[in-house]
């Protein structure tokens, strides 16, 4: 396992300035010494009129240790990028662009945003496995408006002044699991069924709220659809879910009703995958039942 600092001070201690980052990203480019990237001749030299870059002795070719990572052409310093990626990997609720600009004293916010953007893209897995099993997939919008846009969003599913986001979240346990979010063009079946293409893997079974545009992919895996509104309430035998959901602390229960309140219907999964996460509050598996007596109003 590498030997990454493991607090603020060790941290400080191994890479106080740019010549430790320089080392560093060279013993992980070249742990064996540098080969040239072109011709794979062992020798070259340090230049000095190029911070951290090597020249091959056979084909003169330059190569900076920052090339091909998303440091390359930047004029921030090396230690302000090990300090961000620190910030930003050890921070429990996240950290904003706001806060680095502050913490860092970078010249300007938008360095700041772009510094963040660029960590943020580096820190997605593109070989990480598609989300599996029983997923909650859902929509929801988030206020974003240009000058031409309306001061307020339209109502309902209007697209006037807002992005439009997919989201999905794996039900591990009695808990939400991993996430995915992806920005859509639309709420139609022509976004949505990709971003469930996408981010779900073959076999998974997919919980909805019922909207028009999810029925319909063929595949694989199953979509259970229920139209009751949330939290939508019901005593019918099926497969449950339970979830606090009321101010006063009561649990909703949803069921997946075969042959009232959901149209099971094929859909299609590969192994690729979307960064996507659920917009309501996740249900809570449990067992499967017969009908109950309930206190609350039913809905079959």
């Amino acid at each position: 396992m590498p030997d990454y600092p493991r607090s603020l001070i060790a941290f400080q201690r191994r890479f106080g300035d740019d010549r430790a980052c320089a080392e560093y990203l060279f013993s992980v480019r070249w742990p064996e010494g540098f080969r040239c990237p072109a011709c794979g001749h062992p020798k070259g030299w340090a230049l000095e009129t190029k911070a951290w870059t090597f020249q091959c002795a056979k084909c003169a070719k330059q190569t900076s240790v920052t090339s091909g990572t998303i440091m390359h052409g930047s004029k921030l310093a090396l230690h302000v990028w090990f300090w961000a990626a620190y910030l930003m990997a050890t921070h429990s609720n996240g950290i904003s662009a706001m806060q680095l600009w502050k913490q860092l004293g970078l010249g300007s916010y938008k360095s700041a945003w772009l510094l963040a953007a660029k960590l943020r893209r580096a820190m997605v897995d593109p070989e990480r496995n598609p989300l599996s099993g029983l997923v909650e997939i859902d929509e929801t919008t988030i206020n974003h408006r240009t000058r031409n846009d309306p001061p307020a969003g339209g109502p309902g599913r209007s697209h006037e002044g807002k992005l439009l986001i997919a989201g999905a979240v794996e039900i591990v346990g009695r808990g939400p699991g991993r996430i995915r979010l992806a920005h859509v063009r639309d709420y139609s079946a022509g976004s949505l069924h990709p971003f469930i293409a996408t981010t779900t893997a073959p076999g998974t079974v997919a919980r909805t709220d019922g909207w028009s545009a999810y029925p319909g992919r063929r595949g694989s895996g199953t979509i259970a659809t229920s139209s009751a509104p949330w939290p939508p309430i019901s005593c019918c035998h099926g497969s449950t879910a339970s979830s606090p959901t009321s101010r006063h602390g009561r649990s909703a229960s949803t069921t997946v009703c075969a042959a009232s309140t959901c149209n099971p219907t094929s859909t299609s999964s590969s192994s690729a995958s979307t960064a996507a996460a659920a917009a309501t509050p996740p249900s809570i598996p449990s067992s499967e039942s017969a009908c109950e007596p309930s206190p609350l109003p039913t809905r079959c």
